[in-house]
């Protein structure tokens, strides 16, 4: 398929995980990709690998989110996908017990303020072309509850949820489709440094996953794809779970 065919999407967080596979899946479709990340080595590796364009980003600050859309739309013409993706989950956040107040500021800042900034900044060229996608990435836990709490993590997912509701729903009429993609957890680099320390935090999550096993990132890029092209076209301010039906169950198979 080549849905993105003469289209442009930026990607945040594009240089590992979730972000790479999506690289690759829209190139593959079609896209001109551009890809932001901190991270120069992975994001310039990226970009060259599907004959895209690398801008370092630091996603939490304004002048980094503005300049960022302004060389994607200098040197493509236009902006036809935004994957706002960039978040991180460190070791600090933890129980509402144990969380500082800065490890609570610097995850709201990365995983909430982010896509603020994101939004605010690529709608313009989205509004001049009269269509775009924006796919922000929450998660499932903005749906429910854990007992292994990551404070701040969870509060900004749901806050991606409700911002990515509101904006589905002020845009919709300018051609603008705004959906909160909510992954369940993903074999990502991070995710399996976590649980190769501690073997019994992945065991008492995958017992929750009916499919039994965590997603791989081409799965998730693979639903950003569909959201991303016309064949989402009257997919708006929707809540999209990939999340291998954990929110769906109350008993998992054995």
């Amino acid at each position: 398929m080549q849905r993105f065919e003469g289209r442009v999407a930026v990607v945040t967080g594009g240089a590992s995980g979730i972000g790479l596979a999506t690289v690759r899946r829209l190139a593959a479709e079609g896209a001109k990709v551009v890809v932001a990340d901190l991270d120069e080595t992975g994001g310039t590796k990226a970009a060259e690998e599907v004959g895209g364009l690398f801008v370092k980003a630091d996603v939490t600050s304004e002048d980094d989110v503005k300049a960022l859309f302004e060389a994607a739309h200098a040197a493509y013409g236009r902006i036809d996908v935004a994957f706002n993706n960039a978040g991180i989950s460190p070791p600090d956040d933890d129980s509402i017990l144990e969380t500082g107040l800065d490890a609570w500021k610097r995850v709201q800042e990365v995983n909430l303020t982010s896509v603020y900034l994101c939004c605010k900044h690529v709608i313009p060229y989205m509004r001049q072309q009269g269509r775009g996608s924006i796919i922000n990435t929450a998660s499932f836990v903005a749906k429910m509850g854990a007992a292994t709490s990551q404070i701040s993590y969870t509060a900004s997912k749901g806050g991606v949820l409700a911002m990515s509701r509101e904006l589905g729903v002020q845009f919709a009429r300018e051609g603008i489709r705004v959906n909160a993609l909510c992954p369940g957890p993903v074999s990502t680099p991070l995710l399996q440094e976590l649980f190769a320390k501690d073997p019994e935090k992945a065991a008492r999550r995958l017992v929750h996953i009916p499919t039994g096993r965590f997603a791989e990132p081409e799965e998730i890029a693979a639903a950003v794809a569909f959201l991303g092209s016309d064949d989402a076209s009257f997919i708006t301010a929707s809540e999209f779970l990939v999340d291998g039906g954990i929110s769906g169950a109350y008993v998992t198979p054995l």
